[in-house]
C-alpha cells in the first residue's frame, strides 16, 4: 500500500489519481458518516454508513483510523490496506497505519516550498483567505514535532506529477523488494 501525506497543494491528490490512471494502482475506499452528494456511489467513492454504524465498525477494529471533519466520521477500513492500493492521509491518519507494522505499507511524504504550494493554490482558483489558513494551519500540523517519519520524503516543488508518480513506484517496488515482499 501507498500512503502519501502532504500539506496543502504538495501535490499527494495529484499523484494518487495519477497513481491509479497510469499504473493501475486502486484507491483504498474510505468509510463515511456523511451522506452521499450527487454523483458520488457507494462503494467506489466511499462506504457510506450511518454514524452508529461508523463507530461499530470502529469498536470492531474494522477501521484502521478515523477523523472528524464538519462532523461526519471518515476513516478506512482493514480490509481496504491491500498491495498497490492507495491512499492520501494527514500525519494522525500516518500515525494509525504505521501502527499496523505491516511491510507491505510504504510511506512517502511530498514536501513543497510554502511558495511554491500557494502558487498552486492560486493557479487552482482557491481564495485567498482559505489560503493563509490553509498554510497557517499546514505550518503546526506538518511542522517536525507532528510529522512522524516516513520512508521517503519526495521534493515536489519543480518535478511534475508523471515524474513524482515514477519515484513513487520506483521506491514502492524497491522497498517491497528490499523487505522481502514479492514484486509482480
Amino acid at each position: 500500500m501507498v500512503i502519501l501525506v502532504g500539506a496543502s497543494a504538495s501535490g499527494k491528490t495529484e499523484v494518487a489519481r495519477y497513481l491509479q490512471a497510469v499504473y493501475g494502482m486502486r484507491k483504498a475506499t474510505t468509510t463515511t458518516s456523511r451522506p452521499p452528494r450527487k454523483g458520488e456511489r457507494d462503494g467506489i467513492d466511499y462506504f457510506f454508513v450511518s454514524k452508529e454504524d461508523f463507530e461499530r465498525l470502529f469498536e470492531a477494529g474494522k477501521l484502521v483510523e478515523r477523523a472528524v471533519y464538519s462532523g461526519n466520521f471518515y476513516g478506512c477500513g482493514v480490509d481496504q490496506v491491500a498491495h498497490d492500493r492507495t491512499i492520501v492521509l494527514d500525519p494522525n491518519g500516518l500515525h494509525h497505519f504505521q501502527a499496523l507494522n505491516d511491510p507491505g505499507i510504504v510511506t512517502f511524504f511530498l514536501k513543497a516550498s510554502e511558495e511554491t504550494r500557494r502558487k498552486r493554490m492560486v493557479a487552482r482558483g482557491d481564495k485567498k483567505e482559505d489560503i493563509e489558513k490553509r498554510l497557517s494551519n499546514d505550518r503546526d500540523e506538518f511542522s517536525d514535532a507532528k510529522m512522524p517519519t516516513t520512508d521517503f520524503t519526495i521534493q515536489t516543488d519543480s518535478k511534475s506529477i508523471s515524474e513524482i508518480a515514477a519515484e513513487v513506484v520506483c521506491d514502492y517496488r524497491s522497498a517491497l523488494e528490499s523487505r522481502g515482499i514479492l514484486v509482480d
